[in-house]
């Protein structure tokens, strides 16, 4: 009979982070720290850190979260996905299970000095796979806005339509017609005239009607609408 050999079973160690996005100067941003030490000193990464040994995932991230910017700021909290390449970190094997994060356009929260907003468009050296998280965080937040109403967690309380037209351009990266915008989301029930205008700029002109989301919790208002680019 052949003995049996145990094999010594490897540590792997679990991390959460969080690719925080919101649309700054009409570019979506992300916020990132800069690492000091190695590995992958002086590059750039996602906030974030390791699971507690009797912490659940969300109250983990959130935790993280709360070193780096005010909780209070996020205005929604998904998960991503889940990476486990053997070589994602150099020298021990880490999991990592990734969240999306979005903070209204009116946000200014206040960072830590090792910690900035970066154009994902341009983005620095990042570490390890953080590129790639972000990368896959800005696709969820565009496919989402297609047909749920998740534009409510990138906008402020209130908007004019021009304003939040604007923000719809960063996050889904093409022209998007304010009039189209109107008529869709009026017709998704997802934003409601407050009845208020906003003032005249100096060129005068009729005044621009004040909206805001009609709810502020993730729904799916259209299942089978897509935002699409408009045609050439």
């Amino acid at each position: 009979m052949v003995p049996l050999v145990s094999t010594p079973v490897p540590q792997c160690g679990h991390e959460v982070l969080a690719a925080v996005l919101q649309v700054r100067d009409d570019a979506v941003h992300v916020l990132a720290w800069q690492r000091a030490m190695a590995p992958a000193a002086g590059a750039w990464a996602l906030p974030g850190g390791d699971l507690g040994p009797d912490e659940h995932l969300n109250a983990s991230i959130r935790r993280q979260l709360a070193q780096k910017v005010d909780v209070r700021e996020l205005s929604h909290l998904e998960q991503l996905d889940s990476r486990g390449r053997p070589e994602r970190v150099p020298g021990r094997r880490v999991v990592a299970t990734s969240y999306l994060g979005l903070i209204p356009a009116d946000a200014d929260p206040r960072l830590p000095d090792d910690t900035t907003w970066h154009r994902i468009t341009d983005l620095p050296t990042m570490a390890f796979d953080h590129g790639l998280i972000v990368r896959a965080a800005a696709g969820r937040l565009s496919r989402k806005l297609t047909y749920t109403n998740l534009g409510f967690a990138l906008a402020p309380p209130q908007f004019t339509m021009s304003e939040l037209a604007r923000i719809y351009r960063a996050a889904l990266g093409h022209d998007v017609d304010v009039t189209n915008l109107q008529r869709i989301l009026l017709r998704r029930a997802q934003i409601t005239p407050t009845g208020a205008t906003a003032r005249p700029g100096p060129g005068g002109g009729r005044p621009a009607a004040i909206y805001r989301f009609t709810a502020y919790e993730l729904a799916v208002t259209d299942p089978f609408a897509v935002l699409s680019p408009p045609r050439t």
